[in-house]
C-alpha cells in the first residue's frame, strides 16, 4: 500500500514546501485540489516537482468535462517530463449543485458531463502519444496535422501513458466500467436506494474491487499495476489509531491511502495542520511493513 497527502488549499509556494516535507517523511504521493477559478493546480504541482525527486504528483481531482483535453494533455505531459515521470491524473465528472463551480457556464447535466469525460479521456490519451490523429466526437474533435512549428509538447516519460485514476460510482455499472478501463478506481458511493445510507464501507470497497477484477479479466486485463484509492483523515498525534483507520481499507484491497483533511480552508491553519500531519509520517499499519 502507498500513502499520499492531499493539500486542500494553499498557493504554489506552499505546495512546493509541503511536497518536499512529504517526501522527506516517507510519503509516496502529493496531491492538490483543482478548481475552476482557483489557484492553478498545475503551477502548484510544478513547484512541487522542483522541490522533490521521487514522490508522485497529481490532482484530487481534475474535472475533465470542464477542461479542454489538449490543454490538459500539454500540462500533464510537460509536468511528467519535468518531474521525470511522476504524474498521476485523477479525473471525475466535476461537482454539481455548488454555485462556485458554475460561475461561468450552466451545468449541462450529468449525461453530457459523462460524455465529455469519456471523449476527453480518449483525446488526452491520443494526444499523449505525440502522433497525429483524427477524432470526431460529439463534443470534441481533431484533425490530423503534419509537423507543428514550434512542435507540440513531448510525449510523457511514463509508458504506455500517465496513469489515470477515474471516479467510479459503486454500484453503478456504467460508471464502474469507465473506472475499470483505466488505471485506478476512485470510489464514490452511489446507491440506487438512497435510503440505504451514505456510508461507504470496506466491504463495499472489496465488492467493487472484485467487480473491477472480473470486468477487467473479461477484457483480457489484469489487476497488475491497477490502483484502488481511498481518501480519509487520520490523526497526527496517535500513530496506532491512524494505522487502525487505514487497516480495514488495506484489507479490503485499497492500494493507496490519501490523507486529506477538509475541515478548514484557512491557509494558515491548513499549512500548520499539514506540517503536523506530514511530519508524523504515513499511517502505515505495522504489518504492511515497507511500501508494496
Amino acid at each position: 500500500m502507498r500513502f499520499g497527502f492531499v493539500l486542500p488549499y494553499g498557493d504554489a509556494r506552499t505546495a512546493g514546501d509541503l511536497a518536499a516535507m512529504a517526501e522527506e517523511h516517507g510519503w509516496d504521493g502529493f496531491f492538490v485540489w483543482e478548481g475552476i477559478w482557483a489557484i492553478d493546480a498545475w503551477v502548484s504541482l510544478t513547484a512541487a516537482a522542483m522541490t522533490t525527486n521521487q514522490i508522485r504528483l497529481g490532482t484530487m481531482l481534475t474535472p475533465l468535462p470542464r477542461r479542454q483535453p489538449w490543454e490538459l494533455a500539454s500540462q500533464t505531459s510537460t509536468l511528467d517530463n519535468l518531474s521525470g515521470g511522476r504524474v498521476t491524473l485523477s479525473v471525475g465528472l466535476g461537482v454539481t449543485g455548488d454555485d462556485r463551480w458554475w460561475l461561468f457556464e450552466s451545468d449541462p447535466g450529468r449525461k453530457v458531463r459523462a460524455e465529455r469525460l469519456d471523449e476527453g479521456l480518449a483525446m488526452v490519451s491520443k494526444l499523449w502519444t505525440g502522433t497525429p490523429f483524427d477524432y470526431a466526437g460529439k463534443h470534441f474533435r481533431s484533425r490530423a496535422t503534419g509537423s507543428l512549428v514550434p512542435p507540440a509538447a513531448p510525449p510523457p516519460v511514463q509508458k504506455p501513458r500517465i496513469p489515470v485514476w477515474v471516479v467510479g460510482g459503486w454500484p453503478r455499472p456504467k460508471s464502474m466500467r469507465r473506472a475499470a478501463a483505466w488505471d485506478g478506481w476512485l470510489p464514490h458511493y452511489a446507491p440506487h436506494d438512497t435510503s440505504a445510507g451514505s456510508d461507504f464501507t470496506p466491504d463495499m470497497l472489496a465488492e467493487g474491487t472484485d467487480w473491477i477484477r472480473a470486468h477487467r479479466a473479461a477484457q483480457g486485463l489484469t489487476m497488475d499495476d491497477y490502483d484502488v484509492v481511498m481518501e480519509g483523515t487520520t490523526p497526527h498525534d496517535d500513530p496506532v489509531a491512524a494505522a487502525e483507520i487505514v487497516r480495514p481499507w488495506a484489507d479490503a484491497g485499497a492500494t493507496w491511502w490519501l490523507d486529506a483533511d477538509w475541515s478548514s480552508l484557512d491557509p494558515d491553519e491548513v499549512r500548520s495542520a499539514s506540517e503536523r500531519r506530514l511530519r508524523a509520517g504515513p499511517p502505515r499499519p505495522a504489518r504492511l511493513g515497507s511500501v508494496g
